[in-house]
């Protein structure tokens, strides 16, 4: 199914570019299909100075003129898009997808590979870059003025050299800011007023925005006298903001079922990687988890929140790397940043491990991940041995420690191995005669949180257990294929 779902992407963004012609879309020249190296060939022209991005990278310090008349290219080429009917919607509009021949300042839209027509008022499905996408995106309900939102975070970047959304450190934070209006903390380092006035008309609500053509009318890109700036645009801390530019990499996410972007560039596409890749999803009655597999490092997942309490439901969209990131540590980051609940961030974080195991059979967490989440554990039962033990039991026995040990093949793997503690519950030893009453009660606790310590690390040394041997299953595969 998703071998289909990738095709189709690929032969849609084919005939899509077939059919569009204007100064400021990406010229496609031809296409064919290589079925010995399974590969569809897009040529289209060729740009010397690469993508907006990677040119404002190279040339620190550009006329503000250039700016605009930056500005005004790309907004021609989304008039022209919007004015088709249906609209088309390109969905994915950032610097990396403008390409520019910096020789006479031509800049062209590209990559429509999430391009939509619009066979309805209003689009439904979400996808994009989260540093780059409107409020109104995440609530499934949109049409073409998402473009002009992404427009305007482009003229951020080109205006400030930094990309929007820098100062997050994952998708659900800059989810959390854009559905709360709170715009990117670049905005502030725009000092003209009116540069900064036209990209804010650009972010304003859906409601208020403009279309393309309007903004072609803006007194900014309409002024041309004498008073214009002619001097490279002076930022403070440029160097810093250099840095984050080279540094600061999008976050991405796709969220339409059909996720992986094909480029635009002149080069093969390959359908024997399209072939590969799988989607799963997994729900609760309050969560539903999909995943698509984008190569074999990553995988692109959509956490739906659906709390009829807490309003609407919520989209949120993140990228998991198999060889660094772990269900929990992804769970609580979405906790950080949304509210959840310790009892969610668990759900959610079963619902990751799940989907994960499903999509790759052969996944094990990375080993800073398991030591991580052994520590986890280690302290959640040690928080809850104390919270269980009553403040008047003396502390001031015999101290004694309790090492935990999993056997497997006649060798022990201690868990001092995976989180370094060593638990101490001497006090909990430690007990008058006046308190035998509590003793069994107590007892039963600590017996219960014994069983659910051991319980967790036999998980842990199951999923090992598994891995290896579908370690060993591949290798004698490969190998028997091979001796055939």
């Amino acid at each position: 199914m998703q071998t289909h779902h990738q095709l189709e992407r690929l032969y849609s963004e084919v005939h899509l570019l077939k059919s569009l012609k204007h100064e400021n879309i990406i010229k496609f020249r031809n296409s064919w299909v290589d079925d010995k190296n399974k590969t569809i060939n897009m040529i289209t022209e060729l740009f010397t100075s690469g993508s907006l991005r990677q040119y404002r990278k190279k040339h620190k310090n550009v006329d503000i003129k250039a700016i605009k008349n930056w500005a005004r290219q790309i907004l021609r080429g989304l008039h022209y898009l919007h004015s088709h009917n249906p609209p088309i919607i390109h969905r994915d509009l950032k610097c990396d997808n403008i390409f520019v021949n910096g020789n006479n300042g031509e800049v062209k839209i590209g990559d429509l590979g999430l391009a939509i027509v619009m066979q309805q008022p209003t689009a439904r499905s979400v996808i994009g870059t989260p540093e780059f996408m409107a409020p109104e995106l995440y609530d499934e309900e949109y049409n073409e003025l998402v473009d002009i939102y992404s427009f305007g975070m482009c003229m951020l970047e080109m205006v400030t050299c930094e990309y929007p959304y820098s100062e997050c450190k994952n998708p659900a934070q800059i989810y959390k800011k854009v559905t709360s209006g709170i715009k990117p903390a670049s905005l502030s380092k725009v000092h003209d007023s009116q540069v900064k006035q036209f990209i804010e008309k650009c972010l304003l609500p859906a409601s208020m925005r403009l279309p393309a053509m309007e903004l072609l009318k803006d007194p900014f890109l309409l002024t041309e006298n004498a008073k214009e700036l002619v001097v490279p645009l002076q930022f403070p801390n440029l160097a810093s903001n250099l840095v984050n530019l080279t540094n600061s990499e999008p976050h991405p996410m796709e969220t339409d079922p059909n996720s992986k972007k094909p480029s635009v560039n002149s080069c093969p596409k390959s359908l024997s990687d399209a072939s590969q890749l799988s989607s799963f999803e997994t729900e609760t009655d309050k969560f539903r988890l999909r995943g698509d597999k984008n190569d074999d490092n990553t995988i692109s997942l959509t956490l739906r929140i659906d709390d009829h309490c807490a309003g609407p439901a919520r989209n949120i969209h993140f990228t998991f790397y198999l060889d660094s990131d772990t269900a929990n540590s992804i769970a609580e980051e979405m906790a950080e940043q949304l509210g959840l609940s310790n009892e969610d961030v668990s759900v959610v974080a079963g619902l990751i491990d799940n989907l994960i195991t499903k999509l790759v059979s052969n996944w094990v967490p990375p080993v800073s991940g398991l030591s991580s989440l052994a520590n986890h554990l280690c302290q959640s039962v040690e928080a809850t041995a104390k919270e269980s033990v009553n403040s008047d039991i003396s502390a001031d026995s015999d101290a004694q420690s309790v090492l935990i040990t999993v056997s497997r093949n006649n060798s022990d793997i201690s868990l001092m191995d995976s989180c370094s503690i060593n638990m101490s519950i001497s006090s909990f030893f430690s007990q008058s005669v006046a308190e035998k009453d509590q003793s069994d009660e107590l007892k039963l606790e600590l017996d219960a949180i014994d069983s659910q310590f051991h319980h967790c690390f036999q998980e842990l040394m199951r999923m090992r257990e598994e891995a290896i041997e579908n370690a060993k299953k591949k290798w004698l595969t490969k190998n028997r294929v091979s001796a055939v």
